[in-house]
């Protein structure tokens, strides 16, 4: 196990975030001492908006085991969905391509149930091992409320690993429809990002309404409603996370819409008066 202070906007895709204390974590044997003191855990630095001050807690990465996987068998937490998408596609087995795209390891991807229109994370489940009051347990998908980017995880625990469902259709098969989600979402910004900053109304787009309601462009500092996708808020290079989080609520300012980003700290107080 690791222990080092970092700045965390050098482990998250939109490139903010300030100092916390980094555990990495790389074994179960770790956990219980890992998780004796209050704690967050960050997987692949998506779906995440940070302070500027950073954050008390401590803060759980995974490595060492939990990056190790095999799809016909167990998948460790700390895995990136896109190299199992990868493989799964060598291999001729579908049930992952609905998250083509999607920059999270499994971890965040079960914790948020992540995923697109065309499938979500708890789609690909059969079992669940999580960690939490200080031992391992393993769920069915069911067990977990999961719904549209939600999980009804217990309080605290850590997704340690997965075993997926996947079917054997053929490497064709499989690689169509990677074609058929990443045709879909062509557009999207190539600037550092945290993902959707948004979830989709019932029945709508979050980006559609954004778009329609002249947003994109918008910005607050280096912080830009992208041009390529209004459900995507881009760092320009520089922009701060009180810059951000300004943009988001600007954006809800017009539409009410519900932020599908995890954020820590205290950004309400750091929110750019202007």
């Amino acid at each position: 196990m690791k222990v080092e202070r970092l700045e965390l906007s050098k482990l998250t895709t939109l490139g903010v975030g300030g100092p916390a204390e980094v555990w990495t974590v790389e074994t179960p044997e770790d956990l219980p001492l890992a998780t004796q003191a209050p704690y967050r855990v960050l997987g692949n630095g998506s779906n995440l908006l940070v302070a500027d001050s950073g954050v008390k807690e401590r803060v759980i990465r995974l490595g060492g085991v939990f990056k190790e996987w095999d799809l016909r068998g167990w998948v460790g937490a700390g895995a990136l969905v896109s190299s199992l998408l990868l493989k799964s596609a060598r291999l001729g087995l579908s049930g992952l391509e609905g998250l083509y795209g999607v920059p999270a390891q499994v971890g965040g991807a079960i914790r948020m149930n992540a995923g697109t229109r065309f499938g979500e994370m708890v789609d690909a489940l059969e079992r669940v091992e999580i960690f939490h009051d200080g031992a391992l347990h393993i769920y069915r998908p069911e067990e977990l409320g999961f719904a549209y980017r939600h999980s009804a995880l217990p309080a605290g625990a850590i997704v340690t690993r997965a075993k997926l469902r996947l079917r054997e259709v053929g490497e064709e098969a499989v690689r169509a429809k990677i074609a058929l989600v990443d045709a879909a979402r062509k557009g999207q910004p190539k600037k550092k990002s945290a993902g959707c900053a948004f979830k989709n109304p019932v029945g709508d787009s979050a980006g559609r309404l954004i778009d329609r309601a002249g947003l994109k462009g918008l910005t607050v500092g280096r912080a830009m409603v992208s041009h390529e996708h209004g459900n995507f808020i881009v760092n320009l290079g520089g922009a701060t996370a009180r810059e951000i989080y300004t943009l988001l609520r600007r954006v809800q300012q017009f539409l009410p819409l519900e932020v599908e980003w995890e954020i820590w700290g205290n950004l309400e107080a750091e929110e750019v008066r202007v």
